[in-house]
C-alpha cells in the first residue's frame, strides 16, 4: 500500500457542501469515514448519503468527496472500483494497490461480488419476485427523470424481497392511512440508477427518491419524521477475496438514518 506525505488528517469543512444538503450530510462528514474492513489490497467503507464516490460533472469544485476524504483518511492512495450514487449510503469497496483494483474489478466484471440493499418503498410489496426489465445507461448530467437520454438498451435484472410491512395513520392525497414497505434487494446487473427505476417501474418508488420518486409521499414522510434523505442503503457485499480466495462478506453496521425512520415506523408494523 503506497502511503501518502500530507498533513495530518482534517475534516473538510461542511460549508463547501451544496446548498440542499441536509443536517444529516453535514453531521456525517463531522466524523471520521467508517472503515468496514482493511487488509493490504483493499478497503471498504460506510459511504454516507449526499457524498459523492469522486468528483464529476455534478459535484462543485471544492465539494468533498469521499475519494480525497478517505485518502486524507487514511494517508494513502485509493483505486476506485465501483460506485454509489450521491443519495445512496452503504458499502464501497476500492482497492489499495493498482493490482487489488484490478482484481476487485474483474470479480465485478465476472458478476462475483453479491450486493444487497436495503429501501424503503411507497406502498405494500406482498411477494418477492424479479424485475427483468433492460434500461439505457448515458451520463447521469445527461438523463431526464425517467430514462437515460441516450445509448442502448441494456439487459437490468433485480430481484426484491419484502421483510416488513407498515400501514400507518397518516392521510397522504386521496389515501386516509399510508402504507410502505421495507424491502431486500439484490440487483443482478449495475445499470444506471437501476434499482430507483426498477421500483419506480414497479410503482413502489424508494422514499426519499428526488429523482425517480413520489414527490408528494417524500414531502409527507418528511413532515411527519423528519426523514428527508433517499431510503436506500448498500448494506452487504459478498465476494470471494482477489488474492486468496477466503469467503468475504461485509456488512454495514445498524444505527444509520434508514434504521432511525424503520424505528419510526415500527409501531405500525403488519404482522
Amino acid at each position: 500500500m503506497r502511503r501518502l506525505d500530507s498533513a495530518p488528517f482534517e475534516r473538510p469543512p461542511t460549508d463547501q457542501l451544496p446548498d440542499d444538503a441536509d443536517d444529516f450530510i453535514r453531521d456525517a462528514l463531522t466524523r471520521p469515514i467508517e472503515i468496514v474492513h482493511q487488509d493490504e489490497h483493499l478497503i471498504a467503507v460506510f459511504k454516507p448519503a449526499g457524498l459523492m464516490v469522486h468528483r464529476g460533472p455534478m459535484s462543485g469544485p471544492d465539494e468533498p468527496v469521499l475519494l480525497q476524504t478517505l485518502r486524507d483518511q487514511i494517508g494513502a492512495y485509493l483505486y476506485p472500483v465501483h460506485r454509489l450514487d450521491r443519495p445512496t449510503a452503504g458499502l464501497i469497496l476500492f482497492g489499495l494497490t493498482s493490482e487489488g483494483a484490478k482484481r476487485l474489478g474483474d470479480l465485478f466484471e465476472t458478476r462475483q461480488v453479491r450486493k444487497t440493499y436495503e429501501a424503503l418503498v411507497r406502498g405494500w410489496v406482498t411477494e418477492s419476485g424479479e424485475i427483468d426489465r433492460p434500461l439505457r445507461s448515458g451520463p447521469e448530467d445527461q438523463a431526464t427523470t425517467q430514462e437515460a437520454s441516450d445509448g442502448p438498451e441494456r439487459a437490468a435484472v433485480t430481484r426484491y424481497r419484502p421483510r416488513r410491512r407498515f400501514e400507518t395513520p397518516w392521510p397522504i392525497g386521496e389515501f386516509p392511512t399510508s402504507r410502505f414497505t421495507h424491502l431486500e434487494l439484490e440487483p443482478l446487473t449495475g445499470r444506471w440508477h437501476q434499482l430507483r427505476r426498477h421500483l419506480n417501474h414497479l410503482a413502489h418508488p424508494i422514499l426519499g427518491d428526488h429523482r425517480h420518486g413520489d414527490h408528494r409521499w417524500n414531502q409527507a414522510f418528511f413532515a411527519t419524521t423528519g426523514v428527508y434523505r433517499m431510503l436506500l442503503t448498500a448494506v452487504r457485499l459478498e465476494f470471494p477475496h482477489p488474492f486468496d480466495g477466503r469467503p468475504m462478506r461485509l456488512e454495514v453496521g445498524r444505527g444509520t438514518e434508514s434504521d432511525a425512520a424503520l424505528a419510526k415506523l415500527e409501531p405500525f408494523a403488519v404482522v
